[in-house]
């Protein structure tokens, strides 16, 4: 291989330049030599400066190329301001230094092009091989670091994929192979295609899953849009993620994917209450649109939460939701009542209950934005907390000043001591029947009840002081047996909804409570519509959850997700499967759910609380008030006059609801069905033709019968 002409000239020129500099100071200082030389050297500065200041690539080589002239201006300075040769011979060392400068470096020759190919010597003609596709061409390394360059050779090895070229590679902190790299199309306005996660993975000898792609977004300085592409490369930290993940990569990763517990969702914190030994996951919808769709028991398989429906509790937001965690079931402790938190404030709220997150939980005795009172819903199955709910409400209503009858359909000991706190109680359906008739021809006596300021009657008016009666409350329990009484199951039923609907603006309210909200078991969809509207329906454990979740929906005007009350809340312990292979019986450590109910608010939420306690042990004393609240003496004289104000434990008097049959009747039932109403607040004809018309009973069905065929 021959040297370049161009090269063998630049060594001459050195060389011969060589003595010129350091002889002719010495000999001829004012000759033009000196001239000559000089202003090559500001020449030589001038470029230099402009190099440095220019943005285009390639400074370095062009401040190398005006460095000889720049030195050799240099040399003559030196060598005419040192007298004679100067000290040890100084300018022919300094003339000899700058050629064996050139010899070494040649600036021109080999850096005027960026890429050096020497000139080779003239050679014989050869075969040539075929051309090779076009590939995407160079890109100039442009100052690129050392990774990015290497980079690059990885990148145009594997082909240039989809026609990009690699403009840089940065690398993640703190990691060895983790980076992300900058691309490119190599067409200039042609968008980037057929570019995936496989591609660049492939071209870098990672997994799939190790890379993510994403758009460039425009930024000062820089271009974006299609043809730009960004690639994150991070086999380092998805090693690390998969092995030891963080609770937000967890969350990510098993909970926020399409067949994860909550698709579509984002963690927002987690935080620990040690004090109260519970964790919470607070979440939000990455979409504030969406309605979050949540797998409790998906969840917890993510999170590696114990699914157990008693500690572990889900509260839905709008778009957000709190997941709580708790170390033991947080509705198994006990929140005794006391005459504080049964006292009514301003507004008629007291507090009833307590939630999962100890939140108190309100209800009313009256309904303060409507001005009128307010009625009652309770529901659930036997020994799951109602009459425990009637009396802190009873009481709430008792220090309201507020009067309470109860009627039940069988006697127990719980509603007989709650008779010593209230004006009247009684345990059958005729006890029932009766009040019910009572308070609805209340109804009519307080519409012309004048108020003592202007002489008028007027509508019920909560925490007026001049009105002249108390609100009354007429409590139902196991209203639904009562409704379906083969003799009274058609007046309680037909009482039960007209107070429902008029008695608010009397100042009664109506509280029924059974097993089921539904028209097939006495709760006509009227009836239901107003105890929905106005009260706040308490449900507990209705024997299934599913059960309790369909009534809780059967009160809600808008259904929300219904938390679940379970049989009995039991931590889990340990593994089922193990228990069976080595033969052991399951932990009994089961808390009865008793008195954990679903309420259901004004917004149509349900939420799972705690009620409050009233033992029935101990004296109730401390949470009635010290007075039964009563009828005023009016309302008493005009019951009386109607004959309704008597002792309603006595037996059913002669004509007190259908008349007496006649004596050449054939039947009783003939009579009852066809008698007009009685004195005492007895049905009418329209009474007995709605009698007639609804069958509730094998007996009514045979009576209605014989009347039918005058048998």
């Amino acid at each position: 291989m021959s040297t370049p002409r161009s090269v063998v000239l630049e060594r001459l020129a050195y060389t011969l330049g060589a003595p010129v500099l350091a002889v002719a100071p010495n000999v001829c200082p004012d000759s033009a030599v000196h001239q000559v030389v000089q202003l090559a050297g500001v020449a030589g500065i001038g470029g230099s400066f402009l190099a440095a200041r220019s943005d285009a690539p390639g400074a370095g080589r062009k401040i190398l190329r005006w460095s000889p002239l720049v030195l050799a201006a240099a040399v003559d300075v030196a060598a005419k301001t040192t007298a004679g040769w100067g000290p040890w011979w100084l300018d022919g060392l300094l003339a000899a230094g700058w050629a064996g400068a050139g010899w070494l470096v040649m600036p021109f020759s080999r850096h005027t092009r960026r890429r050096h190919r020497p000139a080779l010597a003239v050679r014989a003609p050869q075969l040539q091989p075929a051309e090779a596709p076009e590939s995407a061409p160079a890109q100039p390394d442009a100052g690129a670091d050392l990774l990015t360059r290497e980079a690059r050779v990885l990148w145009e090895r594997a082909g240039s994929p989809a026609r990009t070229y690699l403009v840089k590679a940065t690398r993640h902190p703190g990691q060895r192979h983790d980076m992300t790299i900058l691309l490119h199309s190599s067409e200039t306005g042609r968008p980037i295609t057929g570019l995936s996660e496989a591609v660049v993975a492939a071209s870098f000898g990672v997994h799939s899953s190790d890379v993510v792609l994403a758009e460039v977004a425009v930024q000062p300085g820089r271009q974006g849009g299609p043809g730009w592409m960004e690639a994150c490369i991070t086999p380092d930290a998805n090693a690390r993620r998969r092995m030891r993940p963080t609770v937000q990569e967890r969350w990510s990763d098993r909970v926020a994917g399409p067949k994860g517990g909550a698709p579509g969702s984002v963690l927002v914190h987690k935080t620990r209450d040690d004090e109260r030994g519970v964790t919470f996951y607070r979440a939000r919808m990455a979409d504030a649109t969406d309605t979050p769709r949540i797998d409790l028991a998906k969840v917890c398989r993510a999170l590696g939460l114990p699914e157990d429906d008693s500690c572990v509790f889900v509260l839905i937001d709008g778009a957000e939701f709190l997941i709580s965690v708790f170390d033991s079931p947080p509705l198994s402790q006990i929140f005794r009542a006391t005459r504080e938190l049964l006292t009514p404030d301003a507004k008629g709220m007291y507090v009833c209950g307590y939630t999962i997150t100890g939140q108190p939980v309100k209800t009313m005795v009256y309904q303060h934005d409507k001005n009128a009172p307010a009625h009652g819903l309770t529901l659930g199955v036997s020994r799951s907390g109602k009459t425990q709910f009637f009396a802190i409400h009873m009481a709430a209503q008792s220090l309201d000043g507020e009067v309470v009858w109860l009627g039940t359909v069988r006697k127990d000991e719980k509603t007989s001591v709650l008779g010593q706190y209230i004006d009247r109680q009684g345990s059958n359906a005729l006890w029932m029947a009766r009040s019910l008739r009572t308070a609805k021809a209340l109804c009519a006596i307080r519409a012309d009840m004048p108020w003592p300021h202007d002489g008028q009657p007027h509508d019920y008016k909560p925490g007026d002081p001049r009105c002249p009666y108390r609100q009354l409350n007429v409590y139902g329990d196991e209203f639904m047996t009562a409704a379906q009484d083969a003799d009274l199951g058609e007046f309680i039923q037909k009482d039960g909804e007209d107070l429902t609907v008029t008695g608010l603006k009397y100042g009664i309210g109506f509280n029924p409570a059974g097993q089921s909200p539904f028209a097939h078991n006495g709760f006509s969809t009227e009836m239901k519509d107003n105890l929905r509207q106005n009260s706040r329906p308490v449900i507990f454990n209705m024997g299934s959850p599913g059960a309790t979740r369909k009534a809780a929906e059967g009160t809600m005007e808008n259904t929300y997700d219904v938390p679940t009350i379970p049989a009995r809340y039991s931590r889990t312990e340990g593994s089922a499967i193990e228990r069976a292979m080595r033969g052991e019986a399951d932990p009994e450590n089961g808390v009865s759910t008793g008195g954990v109910a679903v309420i259901v608010l004004d917004n149509g939420r349900a939420v799972l609380m705690r009620a409050l306690y009233a033992d029935f042990d101990t004296d109730l004393s401390e949470l009635f008030p010290d007075e039964v609240n009563r009828l005023t003496d009016y309302e008493i004289a005009e019951l009386d006059k109607r004959g309704l104000w008597f002792d309603w434990n006595e037996p059913m008097r002669p004509g007190e609801f259908w008349p007496e049959p006649d004596e050449d009747d054939e039947g009783e039932g003939r009579s009852r069905q066809r008698g007009d109403g009685g004195k005492g607040g007895g049905r009418g004809s329209k009474g007995g033709g709605r009698r007639s018309e609804q069958v509730a009973s094998p007996r009514q069905a045979l009576e209605a019968i014989k009347s039918l065929t005058d048998a």
